[in-house]
């Protein structure tokens, strides 16, 4: 597959690259998350924990251990070479801690705060299975914008290391058609962890549907 253009800057080349495909000269890939072990155990978990399109719907926090096949996994070494807001739109789906959504206005009430990758967009709980329709519908919309302007954007889903809300999100889009769309496994922990900074996080307000009404 040729690489795409997703920046300016001088890593760009390298960025594309890797966003592409496979590992190329000077660009290290991750390899992907392996297949579950199928024994009868493993089974009874699955079916527990996840629904009939294989999407996890409870005990978010827990090691991740398959791909989100169409989606593609982004190494978190790739993911340091890239600005997000420019080279690719970031999105954090991390639910809103002890905050409540406004139903008539949209807006989020937060409680407890929260800091993400800086240049991200907070979609909160559009990670869920299912997702709320409205949520979903709102960061559907986002991408669509986005590429409007530039239809060779990258997306990027992530909320926290061993969270599948970003898996589930990053899943969906892809097997909803969406092209290049992957997941930073490492999320906002990995993302602090390689020393970067985080930044205060403001929910993306979704206005409410006025037509159900």
């Amino acid at each position: 597959m040729a690489a795409r253009r997703v920046g300016q800057s001088m890593l760009a080349p390298c960025i594309a690259l890797v966003l592409a495909g496979p590992a190329m000269v000077g660009c290290t890939m991750e390899r992907a998350m392996p297949s579950p072990t199928k024994t009868a155990d493993a089974g009874q978990a699955i079916s527990a924990d996840f629904n009939a399109e294989g999407y996890r719907t409870r005990r978010f926090r827990a090691p991740i251990d398959r791909s989100p096949d169409p989606a593609r996994q982004m190494p978190l070494s790739a993911a340091l070479m890239v600005q997000p807001g420019r080279d690719a739109l970031f999105i954090d789906v991390l639910p809103v801690e002890s905050g409540v959504r406004d139903p008539e206005t949209g807006i989020w009430r937060v409680a407890s705060p929260h800091s993400t990758i800086p240049g991200s967009l907070w979609h909160p709980e559009t990670g869920r299975a299912p997702p709320d329709p409205l949520l979903w519908r709102g960061l559907r919309d986002e991408i669509a914008k986005a590429r409007m302007e530039r239809p060779d954007l990258p997306v990027v889903l992530f909320c926290r290391t061993d969270c599948w809300m970003g898996w589930n999100a990053a899943r969906r889009l892809a097997r909803e058609g969406v092209e290049d769309v992957h997941w930073l496994a490492e999320g906002v922990e990995g993302w602090h962890a390689a020393g970067r900074a985080l930044e205060p996080a403001t929910p993306r307000t979704i206005a409410p549907d006025l037509t159900k009404r």
